[in-house]
């Protein structure tokens, strides 16, 4: 069975292509490329590419992801499942996508050029990159040699924060408390990081290049700043959500900055008066955490125990459902994005982020289905093609026996679905009808994962130390005791 998707990348509305497409297709790229040494300044360097290569890939590239099994009903036959995606573009469109990756900082220039204007340019990785990159090969299974060495390189250790975003408009969810969990990281949960006045504002492009440290930071020294004694630049405070957050452009990062200063975590500092209003990413704009901030990020804690000393309103219960249910703790999770980022960032490291990617991804893939379904006067073909696509595709990233993230579902869904993905599709009608089966055994399969994390995941994350502080600082116990009525998956 071969499926092959090509479609144009989908734009948000102020024209960027979404961060999903965005990142797959900088990925598809990275692994079409040979990433072989080139000579900048007399120096050998590992691992890069030339603006030529990576325009000339652009021009015409595709990625196929296979999948080889036992046939359900003849096991000495064997299956193999193929999803192709391919993208074609002029040569200015990929000259504008290419700095696109430049301006989301996946890529750095090697010899000071600011875009892909120049042919010969040379190109590398930002540990920013390299931690998109893996999450691409992971989920598709890439064992490339070249990509393989890359990954392996002491300069893939990024502690990416993972942004969540709405799904109709990519957007990024800047709701109170994922400001509170980047704000967090942003400062530096383990204190401030201090610099001396001379080094503070460093240029240096590896600054941040684990993730793991603060915004570059200084003492206060003037009496007018006894309030805030930790003490950074806009400029700074930019770089650091750039390299460390999924932002893709610097006006995401502006928006981020401005939340910080919207919730009092920062003030001004500087004598710059449009600080006072707006964020000013500046080497000049000078600002100070507060005391709100320091207590956001653990570094002072409030009378009553909380951080804030603000309570969470808690939803109300279905009727059925018990206020200590894990069930409901993973409905609240699935609907609030601050939750969903910390429980994101605990499967990462249990090894199991698969389950929280593929009950998403199925959530997106089935909006998608009833949008081409509900096609008016007919379901569109082309979407019907299209939503069909993509569903090979998941199955192949996670349900087929041997998949890259294979996940832990029931053995007779398990057959079910083989034995739908292995059967020919057809044409028109028999295509939508396929579709409909296929829709019918995701939602089985999504369901089953959401049991999984409920009642394996959920208990581990609410009891891990890390995020049991968390939790409880920011009253999120509250909101893990209920469940939301509007569970995606009633």
């Amino acid at each position: 069975m071969h499926q092959t998707s090509s479609r144009l990348l989908r734009q948000t509305d102020d024209d960027r292509p979404f961060t999903r497409d965005l990142k797959d297709l900088f990925s598809t790229l990275m692994v079409s490329l040979p990433l072989t040494p080139h000579r900048v300044r007399f120096t050998k360097v590992e691992h890069t590419f030339t603006t030529e290569e990576a325009l000339t890939n652009l021009g015409s590239l595709k990625f196929s992801q296979s999948n080889r099994m036992p046939d359900p009903k003849d096991p000495s036959r064997i299956v193999t499942t193929t999803t192709t995606t391919t993208f074609s573009m002029a040569k200015e469109m990929a000259r504008t996508v290419c700095n696109r990756f430049v301006e989301a900082r996946f890529v750095e220039s090697l010899d000071g050029k600011q875009d892909f204007g120049s042919r010969s340019s040379v190109w590398q990785l930002t540990p920013k990159g390299m931690r998109v990159l893996t999450r691409f090969c992971q989920r598709n299974g890439i064992h490339q040699r070249h990509v393989n060495e890359l990954l392996d390189s002491p300069r893939n250790m990024m502690q990416l924060v993972i942004l969540e975003r709405e799904a109709d408009t990519d957007n990024p969810n800047f709701d109170r408390g994922t400001i509170e969990v980047i704000f967090r990281r942003f400062v530096g949960e383990a204190g401030p990081n201090l610099k001396s006045t001379s080094t503070a504002d460093s240029d240096s492009v590896h600054e941040y290049a684990t993730g793991l440290i603060g915004v570059r930071m200084i003492r206060a020294r003037k009496v007018i700043e006894k309030d805030t004694p930790y003490i950074f630049t806009g400029k700074s405070a930019v770089d650091w959500l750039m390299d460390c957050c999924m932002v893709v452009n610097r006006k995401e990062a502006f928006e981020l900055a401005q939340q910080f200063l919207v919730h009092g975590f920062i003030v001004p500092v500087s004598e710059d008066r449009n600080a006072l209003q707006r964020f000013q990413p500046t080497k000049n704009a000078q600002y100070g955490v507060t005391d709100k901030g320091m207590k956001i990020a653990g570094w002072v804690r409030s009378s009553n125990g909380s951080v804030n000393g603000e309570a969470t309103n808690a939803a109300k219960l279905p009727p059925g459902i018990a206020r200590d249910s894990n069930t409901s703790r993973m409905s609240a999770i699935i609907h609030d994005p601050a939750l969903r980022l910390l429980f994101r960032e605990f499967l990462q490291e249990t090894h199991c982020e698969e389950n929280l990617t593929f009950f998403l991804e199925v959530r997106g893939f089935l909006l998608d289905y009833g949008v081409a379904k509900r096609a008016v006067p007919a379901p569109r073909l082309d979407l019907i093609r299209e939503t069909l696509a993509s569903a090979y595709s998941l199955y192949n990233a996670f349900l087929a026996p041997g998949s890259p993230c294979e996940l832990n579902i029931d053995h007779n869904l398990r057959n079910a679905l083989a034995g739908r993905m292995t059967r020919a599709v057809g044409e028109d009608a028999e295509m939508i009808t396929s579709l409909d089966e296929v829709a019918v055994l995701f939602d089985q399969a999504q369901t089953s994962v959401f049991k999984l994390m409920a009642s394996d995941s959920v208990p581990k994350f609410c009891r891990d130390p890390k995020y049991a502080k968390v939790i409880e600082n920011r009253n999120y116990e509250s909101i893990l005791s209920t469940a939301f009525a509007t569970s995606s998956i009633s």
